[in-house]
């Protein structure tokens, strides 16, 4: 089936309460493919906007309405899945490297070639992940997250989904960004390209983030801007109650914009992809 006709059918199904039926299974197939190749992304980049498509998360919701849970043995452990889901397969055609030790790579997601996962870590349905990214151990790559190329998830780096609870927009990354240890970007934020997160950055829908070098404040719906470079700091909260006790709260700040010698300090090595 073409995009379009996948499109009206998880549009069509998605609003009505019906029993499964074998038209509903090839449509489900069909879209499931067309997201491991690809072909179908939660979101799209065109004249330098995202446009989202909110059809390929109903998709994913019929998955999961249509799907009877089935037990799954994989030589050691008994799992329980819906039988429309699992995990995606992989051949040395790919060239995606996932070393051993725990990883899960769920299917209906695009790796491209040249990715690295490293073990254990976690890549949701829905994901889109461009060529030579690094998702370093402990990382999490949420559903429909739109990574972009050359881009490194450091450990323990959180990239929300947009399942549950429900949210318009998946978040979105762009290429050649850098994502510091212990990061969560959620709700819909989108990191545009050569961006660098440092450590411990925290960024959703609501988070204010404070340029120092331009002096504004950015805000709902958030962009980090191409090359900002963002830490992790703290402003004092004003009230009687907050000056008496030195209160402050965590806020992140745009310190700088990526010169050579930023570049020189997260270049990625090659060797490793």
């Amino acid at each position: 089936m073409d995009c379009n006709s996948i499109k009206k059918e998880i549009e069509k199904y998605f609003t009505k309460n019906i029993d499964k039926d074998s038209i509903i299974t090839n449509v489900l197939k069909s879209f499931l493919e067309d997201l491991n190749t690809g072909v179908v992304r939660s979101a799209e980049k065109q004249d330098n906007n995202w446009i989202i498509n909110s059809w390929v998360k109903q998709g994913i919701l019929l998955l999961f309405k249509y799907g009877d849970l089935e037990e799954v043995n994989n030589g050691i452990f008994n799992y329980f899945e819906k039988d429309t889901l699992g995990l995606k397969q992989f051949s040395l055609s790919n060239n995606v490297r996932i070393v051993m030790g725990g990883s899960a790579i769920r299917n209906g997601c695009y790796i491209g070639s040249g990715v690295v996962c490293m073990p254990p870590c976690y890549i949701n349905i829905g994901a889109y992940i461009a060529q030579n990214t690094m998702i370093d151990s402990h990382a999490l790559v949420g559903t429909c997250a739109q990574i972009g190329k050359n881009v490194h998830i450091s450990a323990a780096a959180q990239i929300g989904g947009v399942l549950e609870p429900i949210g318009a927009n998946p978040v979105i990354i762009e290429d050649n960004v850098m994502i510091g240890g212990n990061c969560g970007i959620y709700e819909g934020v989108i990191v545009k390209q050569n961006a660098i997160l440092g450590s411990g950055v925290i960024l959703n829908s609501s988070t204010k983030v404070y340029d120092l070098v331009n002096e504004n404040i950015l805000t709902n719906p958030l962009q980090i801007p191409e090359n900002a470079v963002v830490v992790q700091g703290t402003r004092g909260i004003n009230t009687d109650f907050g000056l008496k006790n030195k209160l402050s709260i965590a806020t992140p700040l745009i310190v700088k914009y990526r010169d050579v010698k930023t570049d020189a300090k997260t270049e990625l090595e090659n060797a490793l992809r």
